[in-house]
């Protein structure tokens, strides 16, 4: 009887050791939600693979908008399809996967910067949260200027009033994943302004190395 109680008190030993093991790093946990899954986004994905593909979308539809300047029909058809990637709460429906990327990309700068703040949180994940969470945000500033842009593009009354708001549209649009060279130094960086979704990634992939959890 005694074997059997001590083997049972080592054994709820063993498996309450390796629940405080699961969560020993919640820096991880949070980074898993940027990277790997999140619950409420299309099919449970992360929050930047999410962004990433709603971004996707809206440049592709950007580009078809402004294919053709002389066609209003056609420039506010497209700019409601980007609207509806961009942010479903302002168009709900298109061919966005339904989340949006200023939601994701939101969604990213936010748990990032949890992962930063959590207990335990190594020099690798509090250095390149920032640089994550700055790309992010960028991503956001620029999700709001295509709102403001869309909303002018569907409110104009001729494809002449409509073409040259469209124009910055797509610009700011095809800046979402790869960013832009805003200092004409040659390469786009992370910092406000510059970084795109591509440096979230560029960055989370060396903070998830530095943490032995693979690029």
């Amino acid at each position: 009887m005694r074997v059997n109680a001590t083997f049972a008190a080592v054994l709820g030993l063993a498996l309450f050791g390796g629940a405080v093991d699961a969560q020993s790093n919640p820096a991880h946990t949070h980074m898993g939600h940027v990277s790997d899954g999140f619950r409420g986004t299309p099919e449970g994905q992360g929050l930047l693979p999410t962004a990433v593909a709603e971004a996707e979308i809206a440049a592709r539809h950007a580009g078809l908008a402004a294919r053709d300047p002389s066609n209003l029909e056609a420039m506010q058809n497209h700019t409601r399809h980007v609207l509806h990637a961009i942010d479903p709460s302002t168009v709900e429906n298109g061919p966005g996967l339904g989340y949006g990327v200023k939601p994701a990309a939101a969604g990213v700068a936010r748990h990032i910067e949890l992962a930063a703040a959590a207990e335990g949180a190594s020099d690798a994940v509090t250095t390149h949260a920032t640089h994550v969470a700055t790309a992010a945000g960028n991503v956001v500033a620029r999700s709001d200027r295509i709102i403001e842009l869309g909303n002018q593009i569907l409110a104009a009354t001729s494809a002449s009033d409509a073409a040259s708001t469209l124009e910055e549209l797509n610009a700011v649009a095809q800046q979402l994943v790869p960013g832009t060279d805003a200092n004409g130094d040659g390469r786009t960086g992370w910092q406000e302004g510059e970084g795109g979704l591509e440096q979230a990634q560029t960055h989370m992939g060396l903070m998830r190395t530095a943490e032995g959890l693979g690029g």
